[in-house]
C-alpha cells in the first residue's frame, strides 16, 4: 500500500454503495494501526463514524469496522476507553463462541487481551 493513488482510492470508499469496498476501507484503516506505522490523524472521525454506524452496517462490513475499533483500542491508549464502551454498547460478537487459545472478537475482551500482550 505504498502507492498514493491506491491509498486515495481506498480512502474514498467509506461511504461507497458496495459493502465490499466499504469493508476494504475499514480493513485498511485498522491495518494502518497495527502495522507499527504512524497512526493517521483521522482516529476521532473514525470513532465518530463507528459510533454512528457500527450497529446498523452490513455484517461483512461490521467485521472490518470492529477490527478497526479494536486496533484503535489496542494501539492508542488515549482512545481505549471509548472503544471499550463502543463494544459494550453495540455488543457485537458478545455471544459468539471462541475456540480455545483464540481471542474473542467482542471489543472489550479483544482490547483487554491484545493490550495485555503488548504491555
Amino acid at each position: 500500500m505504498k502507492d498514493e493513488n491506491t491509498k486515495a482510492l481506498l480512502g474514498s470508499w467509506e461511504h461507497y454503495e458496495s459493502p465490499v469496498l466499504r469493508r476494504l476501507f475499514w480493513y485498511h484503516q485498522g491495518r494502518l494501526r497495527w502495522t507499527g506505522q504512524t497512526h493517521p490523524d483521522n482516529t476521532v472521525s473514525l470513532l465518530d463514524a463507528l459510533e454512528r454506524n457500527l450497529a446498523k452496517e452490513d455484517p461483512e462490513v461490521q467485521w472490518a469496522m470492529n477490527l478497526t475499533a479494536g486496533s484503535i483500542g489496542v494501539h492508542d491508549t488515549s482512545h481505549r476507553t471509548r472503544c471499550i464502551k463502543l463494544g459494550e454498547k453495540v455488543g457485537l460478537y458478545n455471544d459468539e463462541p471462541v475456540a480455545p487459545n483464540c481471542t474473542s472478537d467482542y471489543l472489550p475482551e479483544f482490547i483487554r487481551i491484545e493490550a495485555a500482550k503488548r504491555a
